[in-house]
């Protein structure tokens, strides 16, 4: 029945969105390109239904039963990095301002060592679906899941923002659509294959997507360099050549003028990567700590081959785009806006054949990471509040995926209406924010839960509060914000990217008010300490608890 019932909806969906592409009637559309992303659709579908027949249970719900292999995880990661953030994002700021540009990808490519070495083993080895399990190992779980839940949430639909935006763009760009239709188009999918498929369906897709965008960027960047007859040094010196900037693209300081500002961003993209939730829960869909590392250690293969790529395809577009009148409007502006620069590319190079491939599997790596991100907000308010805290461990499994279900549509429409509101945002440099505050929020007390004998319950949210508080604080007072969007003519915080300082008044925050925590309940939390880190090194009981 449930499978019919997908088959209907997903039948009903492409119907509809045909209907709305009729809309754009008066506009040419590249048929090829559509033909390629009803195709993909259909497929991603057919791996919904698929995984429906076998999501039978919280954990096949959560985290896929706990049967993906460390390179099928390694493949899904990248895939959940490899995002339209990255892709779209980062190949834009790269053609608006060269060097600076490569930054937002050194940083992510930087967090990789620190979660191998840190995070993946104790992590697979304390957890069960979500994060929270390992916070409140040893500390009080109502409080601890709540904030955990919170700082899930909003890092999670923050995420989804930056990830909607370019969804909407691209479909806008596709179908000659309005960015309204084509921003509930993508709310509706991703509520599809979250609802039905769970981990599972997430999983696929973003293995199959992550190995089609790696090739597709291996193309691009291959076309790019034959443009220049494979010499590196004649592709920078051309786009110097035809950038507004001229030689200034080759220098730090086209977006990050100020030395505490690039600090401060790679802080939040090292360490926020590592307090991504729907990251975080892809180590529990492995069987073991082993399978865990392995993960890292492929994803970190594919995620830095994939970011050398994207130097070639940024600059490629400077000149390949940028001097192409083709791809830009009547006042002069890109068709589309700056994040289509990467699409535009590939019809360059490749035809509209090939532009039907790269924009099919841009919006595939847009779903499959939505859905990621979906999946983790629906389990920490199923799993963290309402199993753990509201029902006290006494809901049933049916009761508590009929919640995370409802949680994902609450989530979906949550996504469409931030998609609409931050439109004319850059995805990477909304994504610079999104990780600013993981850094703040989550990963203070996960690192602090696992490796600092001394925190308390009363630390581990005061940690988290107090990051919360001032990255959301230092945001709404800094330039992008007080100047950019409330117009006020000076910013109260000098600096776009709070994590650095966020990031450290949690720890201090933490530290501070677990210190002075003499209560006979923090006493028993340190002496929880060897029994948990016995845990987090071994995964001595951990196989007996996740039965449970």
């Amino acid at each position: 029945m449930k499978t019919s019932r997908l088959l209907l909806l997903g039948a009903g969906l492409l119907a509809s969105g045909a209907a709305v592409a009729g809309e754009a009637a008066a506009r040419p559309l590249n048929w090829n390109a559509i033909g390629m992303f009803l195709v993909f659709v259909l497929f991603t579908l057919g791996i919904t239904r698929w995984a429906a027949l076998r999501t039978r249970s919280a954990s096949d719900f959560y985290t896929a039963g706990g049967g993906i292999s460390g390179l099928q995880n390694g493949l899904a990661i990248a895939g959940d990095m490899i995002s339209a953030a990255s892709f779209l994002g980062i190949s834009a700021m790269i053609f608006m301002a060269g060097y600076d540009g490569l930054l937002y990808s050194l940083g992510v490519v930087a967090a990789w060592p620190i979660i191998l070495f840190l995070i993946a083993e104790r992590l697979r080895n304390l957890g069960k679906y979500t994060f929270a399990d390992v916070v409140s190992y040893r500390l009080e779980q109502t409080p601890i899941r709540i904030v955990a839940a919170v700082g899930t949430l909003i890092v999670a639909l923050m995420y989804l923002m930056a990830q909607m935006v370019g969804a909407g763009k691209l479909i806008e760009l596709l179908f000659g659509i309005s960015y309204l239709h084509a921003v509930l188009l993508v709310g509706v999918l991703i509520v599809f294959y979250v609802t039905f498929g769970g981990m599972l369906a997430t999983t696929w897709v973003q293995i199959i997507k992550a190995v089609m965008l790696l090739c597709g960027a291996t193309f691009m960047a291959y076309a790019v360099l034959k443009h220049f007859n494979f010499s590196t040094e004649a592709m920078f010196a051309g786009a110097a050549a035809v950038h507004s900037k001229g030689q200034a693209i080759m220098a730090p300081g086209g977006l990050l003028g100020n030395p505490i500002d690039t600090l401060s961003l790679a802080v939040g993209m090292m360490f926020g990567t590592a307090g991504l939730p729907h990251i975080l829960m892809r180590f529990f869909t492995v069987k073991d700590a082993r399978e865990a590392r392995k993960s890292v250690l492929y994803a970190t293969g594919f995620i830095g081959y994939f970011y050398v790529l994207l130097i070639a395809i940024g600059f490629g577009a400077i000149v390949i785009v940028g001097t192409d009148s083709t791809f830009r409007d009547a006042s002069g502006a890109i068709v589309g806006g700056g994040n289509m620069v990467a699409v535009h590319l590939a019809q360059a190079v490749g035809g509209n054949l090939f532009l039907g491939f790269i924009s099919a599997v841009a919006f595939a790596t847009i779903l499959a990471v939505v859905a990621g991100l979906a999946l983790s907000g629906a389990s920490a308010v199923a799993h963290d509040l309402y199993a753990c805290v509201i029902r006290k461990g006494q809901a049933s499994e049916r009761e508590e995926m009929r919640m995370s279900r409802l949680a994902t549509l609450v989530i979906g429409a949550l996504a469409v209406i931030l998609g609409l509101l931050f439109e004319s945002q850059n995805i990477a440099f909304l994504s610079g924010l999104v990780l600013a505050i993981a850094a703040s929020v989550n990963f203070p007390v996960l690192f602090l839960s696992m490796f600092w004998k001394g925190l308390t319950t009363r630390g581990a949210v005061a940690g988290s509060l107090v990051g919360l508080a001032s990255a959301v604080v230092l945001l709404v007072l800094s330039p992008v914000v007080w100047v950019g969007v409330l117009h006020h003519e000076k910013a109260l915080f000098p600096y776009s990217n709070p994590a650095l300082f966020s990031m450290s008044l949690a720890f201090l925050g933490a530290w501070v008010f677990s210190v002075t925590d003499r209560s006979a309940r923090a006493e028993t939390e340190r002496g929880r300490y060897l029994a948990q880190f016995i845990r987090s090194m071994t995964g001595i009981g951990a196989a007996a608890a996740n039965r449970h």
